[in-house]
């Protein structure tokens, strides 16, 4: 007899659970803001329809190279926009910024898909490619935007100091620079605490759905650590792009 590894049972009943969470979480937000539970209830609409898009995308573009290929430069376009807008704080981004974006977005993530596809570790279709370059646009995507804006709020906060360098000699890139290396390290506590804490707080996803897809808990365990380790490679570099890019008023 066949074993059910389903984690959870699809139905109108997990239709209702979802919806009742989306409740509660709007409810307890426009307590505290009606704002955020404005955004709240856009952000689980948006996750709906992005959703079943993505699922009937992915039936078609899969099994092609090319269309994988051109999935990806979308998926990678959208996190950069995503960034620049809040980077920005600007409901919608320019191109302009969102093109230079891709850089600590979407450059380092290419880079590693493209050389683990080249060196046979990772294989050339889009069932392998998508998903792994769509983990590390969204660890990039986050750390550049919590790097990018709290660099903007530490040198709007601390004007007075980055004038006070320029006036002892520094250039405006060394005098910027001073004052929001260390949003750098902020960018990256949520990598660095969600890869310390791996198997003794958290399960990850990429973990739970090889396993429950039927590999061993070996094969599993390896394959959450390449994510994991891609993740703070991906991260450190947009954290020290963004930063270096924010110096030069670049973003």
């Amino acid at each position: 007899m066949k074993a059910d590894h389903t984690v959870v049972h699809l139905g109108p009943a997990l239709a209702v659970s979802i919806a009742v969470l989306a409740v509660i979480a709007i409810a307890v937000n426009r307590y505290n803001d009606r704002a955020l539970a404005a955004a709240t209830a856009r952000s689980a609409t948006r996750a709906v329809c992005q959703l079943a898009v993505l699922a009937a995308v992915l039936a078609l573009v899969i099994h092609a190279l090319w269309a994988s290929a051109v999935f990806v430069v979308v998926m990678a376009i959208t996190a950069a926009a995503t960034s620049a807008g809040r980077v920005s704080a600007a409901h919608r981004a320019s191109v302009r910024k969102t093109i230079r974006c891709l850089v600590p977005v979407a450059a380092s993530t290419i880079l590693i898909v493209v050389t683990l596809v080249a060196v046979g570790v990772l294989p050339a279709t889009g069932i392998a490619i998508i998903p792994t370059a769509g983990i590390m646009f969204g660890g990039a995507m986050n750390t550049t935007s919590i790097a990018g804006k709290r660099a903007h709020d530490e040198l709007r906060t601390r004007h007075g100091e980055v004038e006070a360098a320029l006036s002892l000699g520094f250039s405006s890139r060394d005098a910027r620079l001073e004052i929001i290396r260390p949003t750098a390290a902020t960018a990256l506590i949520p990598g660095l605490d969600q890869t310390r804490s791996v198997g003794l707080v958290t399960i990850p996803g990429a973990f739970v759905g090889m396993v429950l897809g039927g590999a061993s808990t070996t094969a599993a365990a390896i394959m959450q650590l390449f994510v994991l380790i891609s993740l703070l490679a991906v991260s450190a570099v947009a954290a020290l792009v963004t930063v270096e890019m924010v110096s030069r008023d670049l973003l």
